[in-house]
């Protein structure tokens, strides 16, 4: 029994290339249906009248989608990554402050005994004591 292999390369290469575009075209139609669904702008109507376009009429839809909203879409998705970088700052800068945020922050702190020992108040085993107390 032997098995022929009748694919030539050229249609190789176009397979895989309706492969990349399709797989590209299903990443930009959920793209574009969470775009609609995230936008404040867009009334009800004008979210569901965007959904069912571009699920009846899917390439349709999402070119006219990209063409009409592409500029917007773009300055939302910069909006959201600008909110989420701030939201995460204002996380990373309440959990290095102090518990219950009241007080100066253990970064502070760290920073006064260094400076201590520095300025010469503190000699190294009082600083190295006072650290691993702080620390502990």
């Amino acid at each position: 029994m032997t098995l022929a292999y009748d694919y030539p390369i050229l249609s190789l290469f176009w397979t895989m290339l309706l492969l990349f575009f399709w797989v590209l075209w299903f990443f930009l139609l959920f793209k574009i249906i969470g775009d609609v669904l995230r936008d404040d702008d867009l009334s009800g109507w004008g979210k569901a009248g965007w959904l069912i376009f571009t699920i009846l009429l899917p390439f349709l839809g999402v070119f006219v989608y990209v063409i009409v909203r592409g500029r917007s879409m773009g300055e939302r998705d910069v909006a959201q990554a600008k909110k989420a970088e701030a939201a995460f700052k204002d996380y990373v800068r309440e959990a290095a402050g102090s518990e219950g945020g009241q007080g100066p922050s253990r970064t502070d702190e760290l920073a006064k005994l260094a400076q201590l020992k520095e300025s010469g108040a503190l000699t190294e085993e009082e600083f190295v004591k006072a650290k691993e107390k702080f620390l502990a």
